[in-house]
């Protein structure tokens, strides 16, 4: 009974070994593959960078000023004229005040107790 005990514990130790050095291999690999992929990270942010300079290089209007009046003529291009965002009197008036005399004549008659639309409905023929 204890050498087969024995038995089995040897077994079952070298299979839990054998599973320990799995996992170690695994961990290695997946270690190795997130260095990989943080180096590519950095040199992509580092590119990034480089391509924003490029942009905010590129967009200055000491840069673009020669283009445009190069291309002027070709593409029909004219500085923006003050006509064109318009002005104060195109802009509508807000609406007048609205009626209150109305409201307040019909909060009053409510307070008294008479129901306007019950008139209304008498009057229709509805009830």
């Amino acid at each position: 009974m204890i050498r087969n005990l024995n038995i089995f514990l040897l077994f079952s130790s070298v299979l839990m070994l054998s599973g320990v050095y799995a996992l170690k291999f695994a961990i290695e690999n997946t270690a190795s593959e997130r260095t990989a992929l943080i180096a590519l990270i950095d040199s992509q942010e580092g590119d990034l960078s480089l391509l924003k300079a490029d942009e905010a290089v590129l967009n200055q209007p000491g840069h673009i000023d020669p283009i445009v009046k190069r291309h002027q003529l070709a593409l029909a291009i004219e500085p923006v004229k003050q006509e064109q965002f318009g002005s104060f009197t195109a802009i509508p008036m807000r609406p007048a005040k609205p009626n209150s005399a109305a409201m307040d004549s019909l909060f009053l008659s409510l307070e008294a107790g008479i129901d306007p639309i019950d008139a209304i409905l008498e009057l229709e023929g509805i009830e």
